[in-house]
């Protein structure tokens, strides 16, 4: 079997079983990296981003191009797995929707919720940006860095986790500001085709012509940057996915609760992840992934 569907499988499987590894996700060496770049007066401040970004993928490129072909491929697949789990995460987002769900109280569900928004200081309790937190999270902790190992090997999944973080929370705020909308505009550039993938995966997995309508409705002034078109993708399958299970419930509600909306953005991103795990098996049947 292809080591790419290989190191998937085992990175998702040693993620989601093997709880205390997941200590080994932590990214606070790229971050404190990040500041020692950045700090005033450093000579390197100017291309902190850059400089930041490089060393570290320009090494693992290299580490990449050296393992391959040894031993039967089996370092390439330790290499893969190894970079897959790194790059996974680094928190639960099923766990993370579960302790949102679970959670006694307004209050307790808001802090609960607050690692779904990582670009923001406070949790919104709310139907709709509930779940487009849930799509953008899965897309920066799951379908992002899976693309990009799909398409460039390990340094394709870490160089994404090491956007991504450059472009959020601590790590963002390490780098000179002048270079804080910079990779945030690196990062929007990395999502893009990420995004228009998750979206097409939804309009199977979900209802087909109402997720096409909001991609068209959103791409109407043209080609942009931005998961807004993800995000109203999301919220119109939600709603449909509720609305059909209203029909067929005697004594369902007029109106569904935020969290049953959470709970079926949930649903919905596991349908997605299952589609393309199930279409990269097929690329690797027929011979199209190595």
């Amino acid at each position: 079997m292809s080591i790419t569907l290989v190191a998937v499988i085992a990175a998702l499987l040693l993620g989601h079983f093997a709880k205390p590894l997941a200590a080994l996700r932590h990214h606070d060496g790229f971050v404190a990296w990040l500041g020692v770049l950045g700090a005033e007066g450093g000579s390197l401040r100017r291309a902190a981003l850059w400089f930041g970004l490089g060393l570290p993928l320009v090494l693992l490129a290299a580490l990449q191009w050296w393992l391959s072909g040894w031993a039967y491929g089996l370092p390439s697949l330790l290499l893969g797995i190894a970079a897959v789990f790194y790059a996974w995460g680094p928190r639960d987002l099923d766990l993370d929707v579960e302790a949102v769900i679970e959670a006694d109280g307004a209050e307790a569900r808001r802090e609960a919720a607050k690692p779904l928004f990582p670009q923001r200081d406070d949790a919104v309790i709310e139907g709709g940006p509930l779940v487009e937190a849930v799509f953008r999270c899965a897309l920066w902790r799951w379908f992002g860095p899976l693309f990009w190992f799909f398409v460039l090997g390990p340094v394709g999944a870490v160089g994404y986790r090491l956007v991504s973080l450059s472009a959020q929370g601590a790590a963002q705020q390490r780098l000179p500001e002048a270079q804080r909308g910079t990779a945030t505009l690196l990062l929007g550039v990395l999502d893009w085709p990420v995004a228009q993938l998750m979206t097409l995966t939804l309009a199977l997995a979900a209802d087909f012509d109402a997720v096409i309508g909001a991609w068209r409705r959103w791409h109407a002034d043209g080609v942009r940057l931005g998961l807004g078109h993800l995000e109203a993708a999301a919220r119109v399958s939600v709603a449909v996915e509720l609305a059909e299970e209203e029909a067929y419930a005697a004594d369902g509600p007029a109106q569904a609760p935020a969290l049953l909306e959470l709970r079926d953005a949930m649903s919905l991103v596991w349908r997605v992840l299952v589609i393309w795990m199930g279409v990269l098996a097929l690329f690797v049947v027929a011979g199209f992934v190595g």
